[in-house]
């Protein structure tokens, strides 16, 4: 019992279900926004009147609501765009900032496919070419004149 206690106190799951908690109640926000306001200006540039997603057309005998899949649309273009620009976008400059990325000495492109490869490989993993190895110098720059071939 102390062991799932400790799990359900551990930050992660803390945060993780107050994650959804509030993402489904702006999910319910953003569809609550689309329906009210909209879906009328879709309906008015349409040229349909009243409530957009009641529209519905009918083939043989069958009711497809589309004026509902479109609403859904919307509310989803508005969720991805909000969590793109307000969550994803700063945690990618935060991280880019604080954990910049070192340049990897030890990885070179292969001269026919372009993949990023070893670069002590001596055949490429994407396209199998034989490639001959390069081995970068002990403390010097791994720039020119650093990398000798075997």
């Amino acid at each position: 019992m102390k062991g799932f206690r400790a799990f359900l106190l551990r930050g992660n799951v803390v945060d993780l279900a107050v994650g959804i908690v509030i993402g489904a109640a702006f999910t319910t926000l953003v569809t609550a926004f689309v329906k009210a306001f909209l879906t009328p200006v879709v309906g008015l540039a349409s040229g349909a009147t009243g409530n957009f997603s009641a529209k519905t057309f009918r083939a043989s005998g069958v009711t497809f609501p589309y004026g509902l899949f479109i609403d859904a649309v919307i509310s989803f273009v508005i969720v991805a765009a909000v969590i793109y620009f307000l969550v994803v976008m700063p945690m990618n400059k935060m991280q880019e900032r604080f954990f910049p990325k070192a340049a990897n000495a030890s990885v070179r492109e292969c001269p026919e496919c372009l993949t990023a490869i070893p670069a002590a490989a001596r055949r490429c993993s994407a396209c199998t070419v034989q490639l001959s190895p390069t081995v970068v110098a002990q403390g010097g720059p791994a720039d020119e004149g650093a990398r000798l071939t075997k």
